[in-house]
C-alpha cells in the first residue's frame, strides 16, 4: 500500500467517494458499509455512519472485505485489522444474514488483511495460500510487519495536524469541527493502540498451493494462486459465475503499498490476471472498479518506477533518496493518490533490494 505522510489521508477520502457515487445499493452498518454488488456479494468497507473517518485513527481503517453469503453459509475475504475490527465486522454481517460465518480466506499475509483471524473460533475454516501460513508462523509480524510500520507514525501526525488546524481556525464552527476531529482522533488512537495488544498471529489452518474450489450451496468459489506479486502469496478469489474478482492488496484501485514484492512476477502474475473472465473487481482497498485498463495502467507505473529507480540506483543514490526523486506524476490520471513527485520509502527500499537479489541470481 502507499503511504504518502498525510496525502494518504486524501487518497483516502477519495476513495470513499468514488465509493458513495457507486451505483451499488448500500446496507449501512454501525463499523462497515455494505455495497451489494451481486446476489449475496457485498463489498464491505470500514466507516462510521457520517461519522469523521480519520486515517489511522481506529481499528476500521484497514482493508474493505468481502462478504459471500451462501445457501447456507457466509465466506468472508480477509479478516479485518484487530479483533476488535473483526467482532465489529461480525456484528454488522448479521445485518445481512442470520446465516454462520464458516470460511475466512486470507488474500495475503499482511496484518491488515489477516490480524482479526484470531477472533474467529474453531468452528471457522481460515484459509490461504502456503505461503500465508509460513509468513505469519516464521515472520517477525507483531514487530516488522512492512504495512503496520509504516503506518507507526500517522495518528501522531493527524494529531498534530487536527492541532493546527483548531490554532488557526478563523470562527467557531471551524475550530468547533476540528477540536471534533482532534478528540475524536486522540481517544481512537488509545484504542487502536489496546488493540495491537490483543492481537494474536493466527495462521491459516487450511493452505493451498495453485488452486483450491469450494462449493457453497449452488455457487462456486475458486482460490487461485496466479504467481507471486504484492506478496510471495496472493489469493485471487474468483467468482466464476457472478464474473467478480476479490483481488486484495494484489490489484487495488489506487496505488499499492510495494514493501514486499516480487516485481517482475507481479507484472505476469497481473497478465494471468487479466486473463480471467471477469467483469468486476473488488480490491482491498480503494474502490470496486470494472475496466481491466486500470491493470494495465498499473502494470505500466510498475514499469516506470522500476526503470527509475534502476537508474537512479545505477548512479549511486540510495534508495531513501530515490523515494523523494522518482517522478510517477503522468500516472495520475489513472491513479489520483499520486500528488507530486516522490513514491512511498519502503516501496523503493524493495525495489533495491529485489533488484540486488536478481544480481545474485
Amino acid at each position: 500500500m502507499t503511504f504518502r505522510k498525510l496525502g494518504f489521508c486524501a487518497s483516502l477520502l477519495l476513495a470513499a467517494t468514488i465509493q458513495a457515487q457507486a451505483a451499488y445499493p448500500v446496507v449501512q452498518g454501525k463499523y462497515y458499509k455494505f455495497e451489494k454488488i451481486a446476489d449475496g456479494v457485498y463489498y464491505a468497507s470500514p466507516g462510521f455512519n457520517g461519522t469523521f473517518f480519520p486515517f489511522g485513527s481506529n481499528p476500521f481503517f484497514g482493508a474493505n472485505l468481502v462478504v459471500i453469503v451462501n445457501k447456507d453459509d457466509v465466506v468472508l475475504v480477509d479478516s479485518a485489522t484487530t479483533p476488535r475490527a473483526a467482532r465489529a465486522l461480525m456484528a454488522d454481517v448479521k445485518r445481512l444474514t442470520d446465516k454462520p460465518i464458516r470460511t475466512v480466506v486470507n488474500t495475503h499475509w499482511h496484518y491488515d488483511h489477516t490480524d482479526g483471524n484470531s477472533a474467529f473460533g474453531p468452528q471457522v475454516q481460515i484459509i490461504g495460500h502456503e505461503f500465508v501460513r509460513h509468513a505469519i508462523e516464521s515472520f517477525d509480524i507483531l514487530h516488522n510487519e512492512p504495512f503496520r510500520s509504516s503506518t507507526a507514525n500517522a495518528p501522531q501526525a493527524m494529531i498534530d495536524r487536527f492541532k493546527k488546524e483548531v490554532a488557526a481556525a478563523k470562527d467557531a464552527k471551524a475550530k468547533a469541527a476540528a477540536e471534533k476531529k482532534l478528540a475524536d482522533t486522540e481517544a481512537a488512537t488509545k484504542e487502536f493502540a489496546a488493540d495491537i495488544k490483543e492481537i494474536k498471529p493466527t495462521p491459516p489452518n487450511l493452505t493451498y498451493r495453485d488452486k483450491l474450489v469450494l462449493y457453497r450451496g449452488g455457487r462456486e468459489i475458486d482460490l487461485l494462486f496466479l504467481g507471486r506479486g504484492h506478496t510471495g502469496g496472493d489469493t485471487v478469489v474468483f467468482l466464476p459465475a457472478e464474473k467478480i474478482v476479490c483481488t486484495g492488496d494484489l490489484m487495488e484501485s489506487r496505488i499499492a503499498f510495494m514493501g514486499s514484492a516480487f516485481f517482475d512476477e507481479w507484472l505476469k502474475t497481473l497478465d494471468a490476471l487479466k486473463r480471467l473472465d471477469f467483469t468486476t473487481d473488488l480490491p482491498g482497498h480503494g474502490a470496486p472498479f470494472t475496466n481491466k485498463s486500470l491493470i494495465t495502467a498499473f502494470q505500466s507505473y510498475l514499469t516506470d518506477i522500476l526503470a527509475q529507480a534502476a537508474k537512479l540506483k545505477a548512479q549511486g543514490v540510495s534508495a531513501d533518496d530515490a523515494a523523494k526523486r522518482v517522478d510517477l506524476r503522468s500516472h495520475a490520471k489513472d491513479f489520483p493518490d499520486i500528488e507530486d513527485v516522490g513514491a512511498e520509502f519502503r516501496g523503493v527500499r524493495r525495489i533495491y533490494a529485489w533488484m540486488d537479489e536478481r544480481g545474485k541470481k
